[in-house]
């Protein structure tokens, strides 16, 4: 037995001001370190105030004993939610103690290696997509999906330069290696006029990115639509049709995912891959959307998910329907290590989604150890327990929103 004693958090204000970090102690010296991300204030009161009265003192190597006893406690009043991303922040902290306890990483845990290297794609977020990094203030909206900046020219710059210099991306991304890239053309439009309509005029103007990429490099590059759940069903569908053209590697969230009824017509018009849903939380969710033939992509998010055990089921759910997995990060480095072991172990993830931008301009003042990616595929993470750790810096008495919970004497 290795009994928790203590649970931390902290905001990284300065760094990513809707990131939640976490980190567990233990009796027997070992520190657990997850993240969930959105909300932080929220999430860290569900810690402290409630989860903290059923961890600490108890078993730290009781995962699934306590992801069970925590979900069916938070059903009844809060799931989906602040809940379940605090839930999975606790997970992923208890299976990075797990990996210490056994001296392995995370992913032999899982079942062990099915790869040498992981499939990555990146994204077009910027240095600042959701993150200060510099910045003398927060983004206007640095707490709503979808309402990033747009950055501007410069250096990693990828969220500019993906809708004003497509083309000049793509050849630096396949420079690379990375031959699948993620953008999201469409967002200026429905945060000007909302999504229950879009001009073509608007439509042509996300194309325009589009149609540099294919015109500079081919098809040698995948193209992912993001959209961000802006648009409903008829300026979906008009969207579609626009982008067949350019034959995209899948189209995510376009739509909301609250009526898997819906998300399954509109696949079936558009003739076009779907990607479902980060937006989605926990298993239950996930089976309506395969159940009714909604998606052809898994598109789950460890970190909001349920941590890395509902995951791990929600891969292998998806893997019976034939329905491969593709896992998210477009928020902290935890939650892509805990990508990268989840990819390590199943056959059934095709891709693991990266931010270069954020890796190399400010996961470091984050974590101790950055994953390694080359050539369009990261390197199975080393070290045991999820192979890095967050900074002892970012948890101090009276910065951060510190906040630790201790076993009573």
């Amino acid at each position: 037995m290795s009994r928790i004693t203590a649970i931390e958090t902290a905001i990284p204000s300065g760094i990513m001001p809707n990131l939640l970090l976490v980190r567990i102690h233990t009796e027997d010296g070992f520190i657990g370190c997850g993240e969930t991300y959105y909300t932080p204030h929220a999430i860290a009161a569900l810690i402290h105030d409630w989860m903290a009265e059923r961890l600490l003192g108890a078993d730290a190597l009781a995962i699934e004993s306590h992801w069970r006893f925590l979900y069916e406690r938070c059903t009844p009043f809060g799931h989906p939610g602040a809940e379940m991303r605090a839930l999975s922040a606790i997970d992923l902290a208890l299976w990075d103690i797990l990996g210490q306890a056994c001296k392995q990483p995370v992913y032999r845990l899982l079942g062990g290696p099915v790869r040498d290297a992981i499939p990555v794609y990146n994204t077009s977020g910027g240095p600042s997509y959701g993150a200060l990094n510099g910045a003398t203030e927060a983004p206007r909206h640095p707490g709503w999906p979808g309402y990033g900046d747009i950055g501007s020219k410069g250096p990693l710059q990828d969220n500019w330069a993906s809708h004003f210099a497509a083309g000049d991306l793509a050849e630096e991304l396949l420079a690379e290696g990375i031959t699948a890239m993620k953008l999201w053309p469409f967002d200026r439009a429905a945060h000007r006029n909302g999504g229950l309509h879009i001009s073509w005029a608007d439509v042509e103007e996300g194309m325009k990115p589009l149609r540099e990429i294919r015109e500079r490099v081919g098809m040698k590059m995948d193209i992912a639509i993001e959209g961000h759940a802006f648009f409903q069903l008829p300026a979906a569908q008009r969207i579609a049709e626009a982008l067949r053209e350019i034959k995209p590697l899948w189209l995510e969230d376009v739509l909301r995912v609250d009526n898997a009824a819906t998300l399954a017509d509109f696949r079936q018009r558009s003739g076009l891959p779907i990607a479902a849903s980060e937006m989605l939380l926990g298993r239950k969710e996930y089976l309506s959307v395969l159940q009714a033939q909604a998606c052809d992509y898994c598109m789950v998010d460890p970190t909001w998910n349920g941590g890395i055990s509902e995951t791990r089921r929600v891969i292998d759910m998806a893997q019976t329907f034939n329905i491969p997995a593709t896992i998210h990060d477009c928020t902290g480095p935890l939650t892509l290590f805990s990508g990268l072991h989840l990819a390590a172990s199943s056959a059934n993830v095709v891709f693991q989604e990266t931010v270069r931008a954020h890796i190399r301009s400010f996961y470091d003042k984050l974590v101790d150890t950055l994953p390694v990616i080359a050539n369009g595929k990261a390197q199975l993470p080393t070290g045991t327990g999820l192979g890095t750790k967050l900074k002892d810096e970012l948890f101090r008495e009276g910065v951060n929103g510190w906040r630790k919970s201790v076993v009573k004497a």
